[in-house]
């Protein structure tokens, strides 16, 4: 690699140093192994089931001692909702109203999303948002065929010059309608957190914005603070964090060679969902959810998120006494064989970790880590990561999350393995980060730097290699202590597409 000064000074001005950029080279040239996976997990076999009475006594163990913790709900919320979308652009594109009814479009292909998206315009919560920008750009509008009308409603959504929802991030459209005022993702998220998260009356949420996005989430949370606040009886506390630019990954051609643009200038790309591990490493809290901004439900559906929440909590703050305990048991001199049995019996029931040492100290080590409790829902052909047995180069087998990309789709081994999984990873999520004695662990010691993704991307009509770093719930959390425990489908109602809009879980009342 020859760098030149102009290169070097590029380096510095992004946050990053060259021995990084080293780094980041050699994984493209010696490439990222592929995880070696055992088997699935699935119940008994790595997920637990709680039953309906220690649910509850999880509950109860939570609610008595949840207003002695700093307690945090970490939301990544800087995509766009360009995606959610897709269907929509293409239609922009290839239909042309002036030359063809809509009916006879939606005939000719397959439109299904388009066609749900037509029949229930009146069903979606930015209708009337739409409708007033209409108004003042085509006055016209009620004249217009069927096609043309539907045209424009969807123009007027997208583009730069209407609400511009192509560019705006997922959590600030409008996702459900009541009575008298729609909600963003935004605002039920301040909701939903109120029932599981209040510490003496008061919430707080850290949120990762683009920062380009940051004005328009102030100006959501002002116009909506008073009215959540009102209905929850609780005070809201936003804080919030960008991408660091210095997660950023170098950009290489398919030879492995960087990759520079027009100018010559080298070429830096967004590192993937693992760059929040900063983020999230700079929030000191006892307990940490985690939850993705499009995973919502209206207001009705809440009470029973917020139940499955606090088991969650309950049963990470039951895992961690008993981890802190066991812990200052084996730091004493002369702890007893029955003493490390029964820790070795908790390791294996509890955290899922079947060889562990005999030596207290070593023990000691595996019980001083980050923990994490993860909410699994059953497998319904979604696309994503779930919960596996995985095997690192050490030989040692522990349960992770695994992502899709990181499986070998060439290894027809892994074929059956795949499709008889049981479980779906929802990122529902509860982190314990501070260790016995309250300090924070510095997260970034337990992650796998083996687990990142090199992907195909293109950049003025080139082909290039990006790199994105551990994902933060898979490699990122590779090294924390893990328990994983099924909760029921209805907690998981993501919105990926705008069609998920007209789920039941998204329209109140329904």
């Amino acid at each position: 690699m020859n760098l030149t000064k102009k290169d070097i000074q590029q380096l510095k001005d992004h946050g990053l140093t060259i021995e990084k950029v080293y780094r980041q080279l050699e994984s493209f040239s010696n490439g990222i192994p592929f995880v070696d996976i055992v088997t699935a997990a699935s119940v008994g076999n790595g997920i637990e089931v709680i039953v309906p009475e220690n649910q509850q006594k999880l509950i109860d163990f939570y609610e008595d001692r949840k207003d002695k913790k700093d307690i945090v709900k970490f939301i990544p919320a800087s995509g766009a909702a360009t995606r959610m979308f897709k269907f929509l652009f293409e239609f922009l594109e290839s239909y042309d109203p002036e030359k063809e009814t809509l009916n006879a479009f939606l005939k000719n292909g397959d439109y299904k999303d388009l066609s749900a998206f037509v029949n229930s315009i009146k069903d979606f919560a930015f209708l009337s948002a739409v409708r007033k920008k209409i108004r003042n750009k085509y006055p016209d509008f009620k004249h217009g065929t069927k096609g043309l009308r539907a045209h424009l409603f969807v123009k007027t959504m997208l583009e730069e010059s209407g609400l511009n929802y192509s560019n705006m991030p997922k959590g600030l459209i409008p996702f459900h309608k009541y009575n008298k005022y729609a909600t963003t993702a935004f605002e039920e998220h301040l909701y939903e957190t109120a029932f599981y998260a209040s510490v003496n009356d008061n919430v707080y949420l850290h949120f990762t914005f683009s920062e380009k996005h940051v004005p328009f989430f102030k100006e959501e949370f002002e116009s909506v603070k008073n009215r959540v606040s009102k209905k929850t009886k609780t005070e809201f506390h936003i804080s919030y964090s960008f991408q660091k630019k210095g997660t950023d990954t170098i950009a290489v051609k398919t030879n492995n060679t960087l990759f520079r643009d027009v100018d010559n200038n080298l070429v830096f790309r967004p590192s993937g969902h693992g760059a929040l591990l900063e983020n999230l490493n700079e929030v000191d809290a006892d307990i940490i959810f985690v939850k993705n901004i499009d995973n919502v439900a209206a207001e009705e559906y809440v009470e029973e998120i917020a139940y499955y929440k606090k088991v969650l909590a309950g049963k990470l703050l039951w895992i961690q006494e008993k981890a802190f305990l066991y812990l200052k048991e084996v730091l004493k001199e002369g702890v007893s064989q029955d003493k490390v049995n029964e820790i070795k019996s908790f390791l294996w029931n509890e955290l899922n970790i079947k060889e562990s040492p005999s030596d207290p100290k070593l023990i000691g080590e595996i019980l001083d880590r980050p923990i994490r409790v993860c909410g699994v829902v059953k497998n319904t052909g979604a696309p994503g990561g779930g919960p596996f047995w995985v095997k690192n180069k050490n030989e040692e087998i522990s349960l992770q999350i695994v992502e899709m990309t990181q499986i070998d789709s060439n290894d027809s081994r892994l074929d059956a393995m795949i499709s008889e999984a049981t479980h779906f990873n929802p990122v529902d999520i509860v982190c314990g980060v501070r260790n016995y004695k309250g300090e924070k662990y510095d997260l970034a010691k337990y992650l796998d730097p083996n687990a990142g993704i090199i992907s195909e991307k293109s950049q003025d009509g080139k082909s290039l290699k990006a790199l994105e770093l551990p994902g933060l719930w898979n490699g990122a959390m590779a090294g924390w202590n893990t328990a994983f425990v099924e909760v029921p489908l209805e907690t998981f109602n993501p919105v990926k597409t705008v069609i998920d809009l007209l789920n039941k879980e998204h329209r109140p009342n329904a």
